[in-house]
């Protein structure tokens, strides 16, 4: 028998606590798989928002061909604190009010956005290193590069980068428009 089992609680630190059994947690910690939040993996956000429209595809019996390039650029810069799931309700609203073949789909807005408070300084530096590449065109030096808006030395910037897992997009994420590759 296998048994797949899935929290957002620590479970090491509830067994400490006593909150959880011993037992079972050991039963469960087999192969445990960690999946970072996505926030944490923008890179994603244009692979699952195709999954999602290739599902939706099926079940409206529409075809979207194309997605502008703002607005998956308002998806890859929103914080989606509701993860994967949100983004696929975002998806699947988009869908529903979307008329001919390109998607009319948005970041949420007013309800929730993240500030500062609930992050940590790792992320609040992650996104504000990322907004400054971007103005700057990934640009790390020079007169116009990020490690000079940053006030840091190139070599800084690129170590900074990595600890912080931050990577140039690749090229399909920098197009004008975002096709799926199979209609491309």
């Amino acid at each position: 028998m296998r048994v797949i089992a899935a929290t957002n609680r620590n479970l090491a630190a509830e067994v400490g606590e006593g909150k959880f059994r011993k037992d079972l947690y050991y039963r469960l910690n087999v192969f445990p798989i960690a999946v970072p939040s996505l926030r944490e993996r923008p890179e994603d956000i244009p692979l699952l928002v195709w999954t999602f429209v290739k599902q939706f595809e099926k079940q409206m019996g529409k075809r979207i061909d194309h997605i502008p390039r703002k607005n998956m650029e308002a998806l890859l810069g929103y914080p989606w604190p509701g993860n994967a799931r949100e983004l696929k309700n975002v998806i699947e609203r988009a869908m529903i009010v979307s008329s001919g073949k390109t998607l009319a789909v948005s970041a949420p807005r007013g309800v929730f956005r993240e500030t500062a408070g609930g992050q940590t300084l790792e992320d609040v530096e992650r996104r504000h290193i990322k907004e400054v590449l971007d103005k700057c065109g990934w640009r790390l030096s020079g007169p116009s590069g990020a490690a000079r808006v940053l006030g840091l030395k190139r070599t800084t910037l690129q170590s900074r980068m990595n600890r912080l897992g931050i990577r140039r997009p690749s090229a399909g994420c920098r197009n004008k428009v975002y096709l799926p590759k199979s209609r491309q």
